[in-house]
């Protein structure tokens, strides 16, 4: 184990840098630069620190490593920090994006660039510590942290109806997270504590845990976002700056599956599995639904929004399947549209600085402009849909195993969505990137420069490299999978033996 605490150094450095950059000199041109390079910085930084975990850690292991646990408030709430397999997986995620969402934003971001940086750095802070806290209240107090330089960063730097997207983005998540507020309380009352892992071990009553299920789904649905809470994702997306919306698809929606895992599952197993179907259901009408609304879609980040809430209907379904290969590929899944759907905005991104439009009918025959784009986009693409080769593949393959093995339906169903997907991600590529340039406004339009290039090719090369060896993210979660799902198994079979009695 470390010696020194790396979980703390890793959830506390960004912060450090934001503070950093707030004591800059932002009004000058050498002031907004210099915030540009300490935040690049500070990420790169807190990644290598991040990195360092990968070797130490054990994943023959289901127990929680690199545990740090200090008194904090009255002598109840403990700072008791610490990552296992299913969370290491998502602080990895963070600090690896944390990088590119800075590079993305050097040049298009122009006004009140320190504050811009200095929300970054503090959302990333509050991401890490949201995946590493042991502690219910801590967890809650970075969970429902991380929407403050979200609120702003849509709010400050978004588009013509940002303040609309903003409010909507807060108001759906601070409701559901009173509720969540009022389920910690009613097991601290149970429990007498609010360790985390002493909670995993609690057995809490039929009646508490269905409460408690609902409560904790009302937070993580709308921040997953389930069907039919889905509505703020798409106009936070739209209005959202380029790199607001690659944090907001590739970590803050994983904030809601996290806690299915962390929390849903094994506090309150009778729950899960008495309200699975609930789930299936819920999944496969996102699934459908919202493919075919993306369909519709005349915006492209509207319609990479829509695709997103699709794939977390993936997620869901398979985390509450209660199979390993289920759960296993839940995590999979939302690690590769981690990356995958950042690609994605990304990719928009770089068409929408030259263009300052994302209307899907604004374009058309980029192939003939801008080869090296047309090539990357049509990676990130493929692998949205799920093609072989690529991540996206593992992580939709294995849910609708582990789902298969449940329910054939909800499997079946399911798999109609993996159709529907190569229907509006090929029809978007086609009408971006194919056909005659016929639009006078796109002639002169330039390829991607060399810090774009930079951005893509560690995705390109992550995509390709976890659609042909997914072992490193699947060893890693194994353990903690397989615990998971041995202690929900064993948790219904002495209710059902209770029963019988």
């Amino acid at each position: 184990m470390a010696s020194w605490p790396i979980l703390s150094i890793t959830t506390f450095l960004p912060l450090v840098g934001a503070l950093f950059v707030m004591a800059l000199n932002g009004e000058t041109e050498a002031g907004k630069r210099n915030a540009r390079w300490v935040a690049l910085w500070t990420t790169i930084v807190t990644l290598a620190v991040s990195l360092v975990m990968l070797p130490k850690f054990d994943p023959s292991v289901a127990d929680f490593q690199f545990v740090e646990k200090q008194p904090w408030l009255a002598g109840t709430i403990v700072y008791h920090m610490g990552v296992d397999g299913i969370s290491l997986p998502f602080v990895m995620l963070t600090t690896a994006l944390m990088p590119f969402c800075i590079l993305a934003s050097w040049r298009s971001v122009q006004s009140r660039v320190k504050e811009y940086m200095a929300a970054f750095l503090f959302l990333e802070t509050l991401m890490v510590g949201t995946f590493s806290a042991l502690d219910l209240v801590l967890f809650y107090l970075f969970f429902e942290g991380g929407l403050i330089p979200m609120f702003l960063i849509i709010g400050v730097w978004g588009g013509p109806r940002r303040v609309y997207a903003s409010f909507k983005f807060f108001l759906y998540t601070l409701l559901g997270s009173v509720l969540m507020l009022l389920a910690i309380m009613a097991m601290y009352w149970a429990a007498g504590t609010t360790d985390i892992p002493t909670l995993l071990n609690f057995k809490f009553s039929h009646s508490l845990q269905v409460w408690a299920w609902f409560a904790f789904l009302a937070s993580f649905a709308v921040k997953m976002p389930m069907w039919p809470v889905h509505t703020w994702l798409p106009d936070a997306h739209v209005e959202a700056p380029t790199a607001g919306s690659v944090v907001l698809a590739a970590i803050l929606l994983k904030m809601g599956g996290y806690g299915f895992l962390r929390f849903s599952l094994p506090m309150f197993p009778e729950a899960s599995v008495e309200f699975a179907p609930l789930i299936f259901a819920l999944s496969v009408v996102a699934i459908i639904y919202t493919s075919l609304v993306a369909m519709m879609q005349e915006d492209m980040k509207k319609l990479i929004a829509y695709s997103s809430v699709a794939h977390m209907g993936f997620v869901t379904m398979g985390i509450f399947a209660i199979t390993t290969q289920g759960v296993a590929g839940g995590i999979f899944q939302m690690i590769s549209h981690g990356i995958v759907s950042g690609a994605l905005f990304l990719c928009v991104g770089v068409i929408y600085d030259r263009m300052h439009t994302r209307e899907i009918a604004a374009y058309g025959g980029l192939v003939n402009r801008m080869p090296l784009y047309a090539v990357t986009f049509l990676i990130f693409t493929l692998a949205n849909v799920g093609l072989p080769g690529t991540s996206g593949f593992v992580g939709e393959f294995l849910t609708l195993i582990g789902t298969f093995k449940v329910n054939t339906w909800v499997g079946t169903l399911a798999t109609i969505g993996v159709i529907l997907s190569a229907c509006y991600a090929l029809w978007l590529y086609r009408k971006i990137v194919f056909g005659p340039l016929v639009k006078p406004s796109l002639a002169s339009i330039r390829d991607m420069s060399v810090r774009e290039i930079f951005i893509f090719v560690p995705l390109i090369v992550l995509t390709i490299l976890f659609g042909v060896y997914p072992k490193p993210v699947l060893d890693m979660s194994a353990a903690s999978v397989n615990a998971l799902i041995d202690n929900m198994q064993q948790a219904v079979a002495q209710k059902t033996a209770a029963n019988v009695k």
